[in-house]
């Protein structure tokens, strides 16, 4: 399954950012069916909830089940919409779906304004502050000034961040799941996932004083039909006074210079580099933001490191959902 996954993650790599589609939709549905989970106890579920942006338009959504109450919530700190259902403890079967249209537009903020006008860092407070696994002060902030040396505004700190991370960050595929994001770790082994190297991100663009932000995904198929279960991915934005919240991914730099076997210095590196910088492409849309979550309702376990992937809970005993097999879970994507 590995394997085929990567084969497929690298097709989706190998026509040039120039050549993808600006636009992409389909069909996702989600298939959850905790049965075999232990009987006897109360079930609950929560799974991020897509809804319509400027960059996206989710339609035709359809929840089914035989749960005992189902609600849409929403995270009061990030905002983040969450389906939440819940079984009883008699309940013997314990299934949902959940299943929408989507269709995402591939974003290209290029030009970007070089005048930084006067701004109050105070609005953005939240977007500055630390996380449990990423602190902005210490060993981050001397490597954030570091970077950021000379760099007077904040475009030109978060290009400088942007640049460090492409240039000193890699992909370890060996890595589970997105990625932990723990930041302090990762200067000492800086391989990881996309929730890895955007969190370095952000903490280095934090120490800067530059406001950013995680968002977590899933990406679509680039075939008519796929099993997209493991296509969770997160990418960066930081605000730009003036101008407004711009992506960056340097995650999916280095992910390309992997499955392709590039160097720094290759032509299509470049290509990859100015494509994310200020832009992402149109096979993935966004689920959630923020880190060290609790959930609405809460959760009895502890905060959420990240909420790209369904959570459940069997008698207050969180599942594990990176293991969409045993949890279980099926996400699927039709053209």
């Amino acid at each position: 399954m590995k394997k085929m996954l990567l084969s497929l993650i690298a097709l989706s790599l190998v026509l040039a950012p120039a050549a993808w589609a600006k636009s992409r939709s389909g069909v996702v549905t989600y298939e959850v069916d905790l049965s075999k989970q232990e009987a006897g106890k109360e079930t609950k579920l929560w799974i991020p909830y897509a809804v319509s942006d400027k960059n996206q338009n989710v339609t035709d959504v359809k929840v089914t089940g035989d749960y005992a109450a189902s609600a849409v919530y929403t995270d009061p700190v990030n905002g983040t919409p969450i389906l939440f259902a819940r079984w009883d403890k008699s309940a013997t079967s314990r299934k949902l779906s959940y299943s929408f249209k989507v269709e995402r537009q591939e974003i290209q903020l290029k030009n970007l304004p070089t005048k930084e006008p006067a701004w109050n860092r105070a609005d953005y407070a939240e977007y500055l502050q630390p996380s449990s696994m990423g602190p902005v002060s210490g060993e981050i902030k001397q490597l954030s000034d570091q970077i950021t040396k000379g760099k007077k505004t904040v475009l030109e700190k978060a290009r400088a961040i942007y640049d460090w991370t492409c240039e000193n960050m890699y992909r370890d595929p060996a890595t589970r799941g997105c990625g932990k994001g723990d930041v302090c770790e990762l200067l000492k082994k800086p391989g990881g996932k996309c929730t890895d190297i955007s969190s370095v991100y952000i903490a280095l663009a934090r120490a800067a004083g530059v406001p950013s932000r995680e968002v977590f995904g899933l990406r679509l198929g680039k075939k008519a039909q796929e099993d997209i279960t493991g296509y969770q991915h997160c990418w960066v934005e930081f605000f730009l006074p003036g101008f407004g919240w711009v992506p960056v991914d340097p995650a999916d730099v280095r992910k390309a210079m992997l499955v392709e076997k590039l160097e720094l210095k290759d032509a299509k590196t470049r290509e990859y580099r100015d494509y994310f910088w200020g832009g992402i492409d149109a096979y993935r849309f966004k689920l959630a933001q923020g880190r060290d979550l609790v959930l609405n309702p809460p959760q009895a376990g502890a905060p959420l490191n990240t909420f790209g992937y369904p959570y459940a809970e069997v008698g207050g005993t969180p599942l594990d959902f990176y293991e969409p097999k045993s949890f279980s879970y099926k996400i699927n994507y039709q053209e």
